[in-house]
């Protein structure tokens, strides 16, 4: 049985979130066990926890952003691109001139 290529990205997608959430929260756990043992500060390990956690999210929604920026634009409807303002079409415009106006002609 053959799937599409968007099962495998969608299950990797997946594993992304679940390590990017997994490993501060480890990292930081153990990190407050070896400090509150060493330092005989037990209670260090809660708020290293708790910092682990938002690491987490942090990273979560960092990669989320990245992946709904990647895929707005592909979804046309609604979008709209802005295009630049050239320099001297703004000046002629903020100076009350119109496009073809001769700033130089010498009045008789």
């Amino acid at each position: 049985m053959k799937y599409d290529k968007s099962v495998y990205r969608s299950l990797t997608l997946i594993t992304q979130f679940g390590i990017n959430m997994l490993v501060p929260i480890f990292l930081c756990t153990i990190a407050g066990v070896f400090i509150g043992k060493k330092f005989s500060v037990e209670w260090i390990v809660v708020p290293l926890f708790v910092v682990g956690a938002l690491a987490g999210f942090r990273n979560v929604f960092i990669m989320a952003q990245k992946i709904y920026s990647k895929e707005s634009p592909s979804r046309g409807k609604g979008t709209r691109r802005v295009q630049p303002v050239h320099e001297e079409t703004s000046s002629a415009v903020s100076a009350g001139h119109k496009k073809g106006d001769n700033d130089y002609a010498q009045k008789d």
